[in-house]
């Protein structure tokens, strides 16, 4: 195993958010619920990328930002309808999930 961090991004309609975020590529990993009628907890991961996505109340501030680094921040920006912009550092496009999380996502520049 190798040691990781793993964003806790807070979600009020786990479906709802892992569909947005499968338009970022990101792909259901597994989800859990203490029993059918309580929140979810969910996992979705993109390449070794990880997030997980919580109903619980208290397991996430809303409007979070990440920082999201990626081989194509084009092929996002298009799928979105936004245009990256160049920083010093990277291409860079920014996203507001349904929950108000945000996400910068960049290419960087070499």
């Amino acid at each position: 195993m190798h040691e990781e961090v793993v964003p806790i991004l807070r979600v009020a309609d786990a479906a709802a958010a892992v569909a947005w975020y499968e338009r970022l590529g990101f792909a259901r990993q597994w989800e859990h619920r203490f029993a059918p009628e309580l929140p979810a907890f969910v996992e979705v991961a993109r390449g070794g990328v990880r997030l997980f996505l919580s109903e619980h109340e208290g397991d996430a501030r809303p409007d979070t930002l990440i920082y999201l680094r990626v081989r194509d921040v084009e092929a996002i920006a298009a799928e979105f309808g936004v245009t990256a912009e160049d920083a010093p550092w990277a291409r860079e496009i920014e996203l507001r999930d349904p929950d108000g999380n945000r996400l910068r996502i960049g290419t960087p520049t070499e």
